[in-house]
C-alpha cells in the first residue's frame, strides 16, 4: 500500500516502545503489571488513534474542496518528494531502529550533559544535509518531477502546477526531519505525551489550512509546510531542560552507530520508495486522477490497520522486548532458561498472531462489503461524485486482499526486530518490492488501475511467507499454537459478518426513507452494527478467546490507570 503523503503516520510500522532501562535475567513481568509500559502504550495508542481520525478527516475535506480533481493528482505527486526524502532520511523507522536505541545509552541523569552533545552533533549534521539536498531539489525541479511521474498527465498544464507546488513543498522535508529527531530524543528520555500527538497536529493543520482556503490547491501545500512546522514546535515544551548547540564531528561514536544501526532498514526503504515512485508513474498512465484514487483508499484501508497497530503495542509487543532481553541475559550461563525463552517468545508471538487474525478479518470482511457506503458517507459531498464512489470502492475492495497478510506481517517484522535482526526483513522487502513491480506490470494492460491493487496484495502475501519462511528456518515455526484453529475460526466470524452487513445494508438502502447525510450515516450505522452484532455472537459460540483476552488486557491497563 502506497500513500506517501501518511508518511507522519505511517501504519505499516509498529508503534514506538519505550525502551528498557537494564537487562535483567528475571522473567518478564506481566504486561498488566508494568505500569510505566502500560502508560506509555496508553499515551501512544491514543495519540496513534488521534491521528487516524484526523487523516481521515483530512482526506474528507480534500474531497469536498477538490473531489478527485486532476489537480489534487498533481498536489499528490508533488507531495511525493518531501514525504520520499523524509521516509528515507529521518522517518519513522530510524527513530525507532537507531535513534531511540542510541539516544538512550545517554539518557540517564549521570550523561545527560553527553545526549545534549550527541543530540547537536546528529542535528547540525542532519539539518546541514537536509538544507543541500532541498536546495538541489529546487535546482532540478522539473527533471524530479519528470520521474515521479507529472510527464505522465495528459493535461500539460498539470506538469506545470505540480513543478510549483513541488517546489514549495519540498522544506516541509527538514521541518519533519527535524520533529523526528526530536520525538526520538523525547522516546528515550521516556517522555511520549508530546510526541505521541505530532502526526494529530500534522493532519490537523492540513484540516484548518486547505478549509481556510478552500479554492485553492496551495492551500494543502501550505497545511503540509506549516504542520511539519509545528510539529517542533508542539515538542520543544518537552525539552525545555535540553542544551543545544550547532556543533559537527562526522566522527562522533554515537553518530556512526546510529548510521549502522539504520544502514540495513534504509536498502529496503530505498527499494520501497523507488516501488512507490514506479506506482505513481504506473497509475498516471490510466488516469489523470487515478493517484487520488489511490490515497483516498489508502486512508480507508489503513484505518482499521492502524488500529491493529495499537493493539499489538499494547497486548504484546512490549512482552516480546522484554523476553528478548531476558534470554539475552541468560543464554551463556542458563542453557535451559535460555530455551525456555525461546519457547515463551513463540508463545507471546503466537498469541499476538493470533489476535491480529481475530481483528483484522473481520474489519475486512465488513470494509469489504459496506466500501461503498463509507465512502459515499466519508467522501461524497461537495466535488466528489457517485462515479468517484465507485472507482474508489473498487480500488479499496481490490487492495482489501493484502489487508490480513499486511497485519500479521507487521507482527513477524516487529518480532525479527525484537531479536535484533534487521537485515532478513530489509532483503525480504527488496523481494517483495521487485515482486510488486512485476506484478503491476504483467496485469497493467489487462486491468489497469486495478493492477496496482492486485500487485499489492500479491506484495503483502510474499513478504508474509517469506517471513514466515525465516521464522521457521530460526526458530523452528509456531505449529501446536492453535494459529490454525483461530484462523478457521476467525474466518468463518468474519464471512458471516460481512454477508451480515452486506445484506442489512442492501436492505436498509431500499426500506430506509432517509436521504443526503443522515441516510448514509443511518445504512452504514445500521449495517455496521448488524455485522458488529453477528461478530460477537460468533465469538462466543466459536470461543475465540482473543478477544476475550484483549478486552481483559485492556480493562487491566484502564485500572492501573486510575490507580
Amino acid at each position: 500500500m502506497f500513500n506517501s503523503t501518511d508518511a507522519t503516520e505511517d501504519a505499516n510500522q509498529p508503534v514506538p516502545l519505550p525502551p528498557d532501562e537494564e537487562v535483567r535475567p528475571s522473567p518478564p513481568q506481566n504486561l498488566s503489571q508494568n505500569k510505566g509500559v502500560v502508560k506509555a502504550a496508553a499515551v501512544l495508542a491514543i495519540g496513534n488513534v488521534t491521528s487516524r481520525v484526523l487523516g481521515l478527516v483530512r482526506e474528507i475535506v480534500k474531497s469536498n474542496l477538490f473531489g478527485a480533481s486532476d489537480l489534487l493528482g498533481a498536489y499528490t505527486v508533488a507531495a511525493l518528494v518531501p514525504m520520499t526524502l523524509f521516509n528515507l532520511i529521518t522517518g519513522g523507522e530510524m527513530v525507532s531502529s537507531s535513534l531511540v536505541p542510541v539516544f538512550s545509552d545517554f539518557a540517564s541523569k549521570e550523561r545527560r550533559q553527553e545526549l545534549w552533545s550527541v543530540v547537536s552533533t546528529f542535528l547540525s549534521l542532519a539539518v546541514a544535509v537536509l538544507l543541500f539536498i532541498v536546495a538541489l531539489v529546487m535546482v532540478f525541479t522539473p527533471q524530479i518531477a519528470w520521474l515521479a511521474g507529472a510527464r505522465n498527465f495528459s493535461d500539460g498544464s498539470l506538469t506545470a502546477v505540480t513543478e510549483q507546488m513541488m517546489r514549495l513543498a519540498t522544506p516541509a522535508v527538514l521541518f519533519l526531519s527535524i520533529a523526528s529527531i526530536l520525538t526520538g530524543v523525547l522516546y528515550a528520555l521516556e517522555r511520549f505525551t508530546l510526541p505521541a500527538f505530532t502526526a494529530a497536529v500534522f493532519n490537523g493543520t492540513i484540516v484548518i489550512v486547505a478549509l481556510l482556503r478552500p479554492d485553492e490547491i496551495e492551500s494543502l501545500v501550505y497545511g503540509l509546510l506549516l504542520g511539519s512546522f509545528l510539529q517542533i514546535i508542539l515538542q520543544l515544551p518537552a525539552l525545555r531542560d535540553g542544551r543545544f548547540r550547532i556543533q559537527f564531528n562526522w566522527r562522533h561514536p554515537a553518530v556512526r552507530r546510529i548510521l549502522i544501526l539504520y544502514a540495513p532498514i534504509v536498502v529496503g526503504l530505498v527499494v520501497n520508495q523507488v516501488a512507490i515512485w514506479i506506482s505513481y508513474n504506473l497509475a498516471i498512465l490510466t488516469g489523470d486522477n487515478s493517484v487520488t484514487y489511490m490515497t483516498y483508499a489508502t486512508t480507508l484501508y489503513q484505518f482499521p490497520l492502524g488500529l491493529v497497530v495499537t493493539a499489538l503495542s499494547m497486548a504484546t509487543l512490549p512482552t516480546l522486548s522484554q523476553i528478548v532481553n531476558a534470554y539475552h541475559a541468560s543464554k551463556e550461563n542458563d542453557a535451559v532458561a535460555a530455551s525456555a525463552r525461546i519457547q515463551e517468545f513463540k508463545q507471546t508471538l503466537a498469541s499476538g498472531l493470533r489476535l491480529v487474525l481475530t481483528l483484522i478479518l473481520p474489519a475486512t470482511a465488513g470494509l469489504f462489503a459496506l466500501a461503498p457506503a463509507i465512502i459515499a458517507l466519508l467522501l461524497e459531498h461537495g466535488k466528489f461524485t457517485p462515479q468517484d464512489t465507485a472507482v474508489t470502492a473498487t480500488v479499496l475492495r481490490v487492495y482489501l486482499a493484502g489487508l490480513p497478510f499486511a497485519a500479521i506481517d507487521q507482527m513477524l517484522v516487529y518480532a525479527s526486530y525484537a531479536r535484533k535482526d534487521t537485515w532478513r526483513p530489509a532483503m525480504t522487502g527488496i523481494v517483495s518490492m521487485v515482486i510488486y513491480t512485476i506484478t503491476a506490470v504483467l496485469f497493467l494492460p489487462s486491468i489497469g488501475l486495478y493492477s496496482l491493487m492486485v500487485a499489492d496484495a500479491v506484495k503483502h502475501f510474499s513478504h508474509t511467507m517469506i517471513m514466515l519462511w525465516l521464522l521457521q528456518r530460526q526458530l523452528g515455526g509456531l505449529r501446536g499454537f492453535r494459529i490454525g484453529t483461530t484462523i478457521w475460526k476467525a474466518l468463518a466470524a468474519s464471512v458471516v459478518t460481512g454477508l451480515v452487513a452486506y445484506f442489512v445494508g442492501e436492505t436498509a438502502v431500499a426500506w430506509l426513507p432517509l436521504a443526503g447525510f443522515i441516510g448514509k450515516l443511518s445504512i452504514v450505522g445500521v449495517a455496521g452494527g448488524f455485522g458488529l452484532l453477528a461478530f460477537l455472537v460468533l465469538v462466543r459460540l466459536l470461543s475465540i478467546t482473543e478477544v476475550q483476552i484483549l478486552h481483559r488486557t485492556l480493562t487491566a491497563r484502564l485500572r492501573l490507570r486510575r490507580k
